[in-house]
C-alpha cells in the first residue's frame, strides 16, 4: 500500500519547491505513478511548455507559453494529516479485514 495517493495533500519536504520554514509549499497530489516512484503536485514543480502558434478551426491562433506541474519524486513529499493537520509517517492496519493508513503522530485514519 502507498502511503500517498490520489487527492493527499502532501507537504514538500526536499527539493527546490519545498518553500521556506515559515513559509512551506503544500499541495494535493493530482496523480501518482508508482512505477516511476514519482508524483505530480497541484502546483509545485511547474514547468513552462511552449507551443507553436497554429490556426485553430475559425480562424482563432492557439498557442503560445503554459505553466504545467512535473512530476517529482515521492521521496520529496510528505503527507499532510487531515486531523492534527501535520506533515506526518503514514503506517498501515488491518481493520475489519482491509488495510488502512493511519497517522503515526495522532493515530487518527485517513
Amino acid at each position: 500500500m502507498n502511503r500517498v495517493k490520489k487527492n493527499d495533500t502532501v507537504r514538500v519536504i526536499a527539493g527546490k519547491d519545498r518553500g521556506t520554514s515559515e513559509r512551506p509549499k503544500e499541495g494535493r497530489v493530482i496523480r501518482v505513478y508508482p512505477k516511476q516512484d514519482r508524483v505530480l503536485v497541484e502546483g509545485v514543480n511547474r514547468a513552462t511548455k511552449h507551443t507553436q502558434l497554429r490556426t485553430g478551426g475559425r480562424g482563432a491562433q492557439e498557442g503560445g507559453i503554459s505553466h504545467e506541474e512535473a512530476p517529482i519524486p515521492l521521496s520529496n513529499v510528505m503527507p499532510v494529516c487531515p486531523s492534527c493537520g501535520a506533515p506526518t509517517r503514514v503506517g498501515t492496519r488491518v481493520v475489519d479485514g482491509a488495510r488502512t493508513r493511519y497517522c503515526r503522530k495522532c493515530e487518527s485514519e485517513f
